[in-house]
């Protein structure tokens, strides 16, 4: 019995068997469910289990979709002697194998966190505060990178990093615009008047969370694996912070923020713990991380923008997306209170 592949990588059977030797009669194909942006499927097979990645079907809105890259990426970070990556296996630029660019990749297993803890999983206090510390001491892992000799620092372009970031998205928010928000444009308007002179280089993930790494268990908060590395590239490591600080939500934040990450439990740092921590074991200088927090939110709520908007096209279905407008929101108020209060 040959399996039927799900949407997205249709008539994929033959390119396996001829570039892995997967037999199709016992090869499995399922789709991971739980994304906004590119899709992702496990393959499993008598011959082991991959995890494809490639494009989200319809309207293309960034670069963050070139599955190309983020292959490289791996490869690079190998290179580099960056062990916590799933060992990239195969890159396919044909599109009309199945219609899209995709990699496949070696599947890590392990626990990965979503929004809520598992059904019938507890985990303690002492769990989360590992948890926060093991990520930050990742995240500046990966901002001290070897860049020239691993290759890794052909990916980006840091000189004029930062400036180009807060014009590229404020520009991004205006094409995927669909309501009136007030906040947004006006957060918009305070990054590019105070875009810090100073600029630090470093190799950047730019969208690290706890539902991109891949834990050792719920009674080991170690990471054996980051994920999702589509918008990594060599640049200014607070602008990587001021990210994770965007989805680091606290317990007292509205819930609809609360949906992207699982740091709001007792046990978790807060986000000022997050940046003391962070700025004990960093030679950069922190005192600027209000505007890094402020472009984190902003950005996170032009990519909630972006899907809501290939969503309202008609290029999505997931009915979550519906509820992504309320997300843009929610960052807009958030970056704008922030900014008034000069809290984070």
């Amino acid at each position: 019995m040959v399996n039927k592949e799900p949407k997205g990588v249709e008539n994929i059977f033959p390119y396996l068997a001829g570039t892995l030797g997967l037999d199709p009669s016992s090869t499995v194909i399922i789709q991971f469910k739980g994304g906004y942006s590119n899709l992702t499927y496990l393959i499993t097979s008598t011959d082991g289990e991959f995890v494809l990645r490639r494009p989200p079907l319809g309207l293309k809105i960034s670069k963050a979709h070139d599955m190309v890259r983020e292959f490289h990426v791996l490869k690079a970070l190998e290179k580099a002697g960056y062990s916590k990556v799933p060992k990239p296996v195969l890159c396919c630029e044909d599109e009309h194998v199945i219609g899209a660019p995709f990699f496949i990749m070696e599947k890590v297993n392990g626990l990965i966190l979503r929004n809520k803890i598992p059904e019938g999983m507890t985990l303690s206090p002492e769990f989360f505060n590992k948890l926060s510390r093991n990520t930050i001491d990742g995240l500046l892992e990966l901002h001290n990178l070897e860049l020239e000799d691993s290759g890794l620092g052909a990916l980006g372009k840091p000189k004029g990093y930062v400036e180009r970031q807060v014009v590229g998205w404020s520009e991004r928010y205006f094409n995927a615009k669909t309501d009136e928000l007030i906040e947004m444009e006006t957060v918009s308007d305070w990054l590019r008047k105070h875009i810090p002179s100073n600029e630090n280089v470093g190799f950047i993930h730019n969208d690290y969370k706890y539902d991109n790494l891949v834990l050792e268990g719920k009674d080991n908060p170690e990471i054996k694996a980051v994920l999702d590395w589509e918008m990594a590239t060599v640049g200014d490591p607070l602008m990587d912070l001021g990210t994770s600080l965007a989805y680091w939500a606290e317990e007292g934040d509205p819930d609809i923020l609360k949906m992207f990450n699982l740091t709001y439990p007792k046990g978790n740092f807060t986000r000022s713990e997050v940046i003391k921590y962070y700025g004990s074991k960093s030679p950069l200088k922190l005192d600027n991380m209000l505007f890094y927090y402020a472009f984190g939110l902003f950005k996170v709520g032009v990519i909630a923008q972006q899907i809501y908007k290939r969503y309202s096209l008609g290029f999505a279905q997931d009915p979550r997306f519906a509820g992504l407008i309320h997300v843009v929101r929610a960052c807009g108020k958030m970056a704008l209170k922030s900014i008034q209060t000069e809290k984070i």
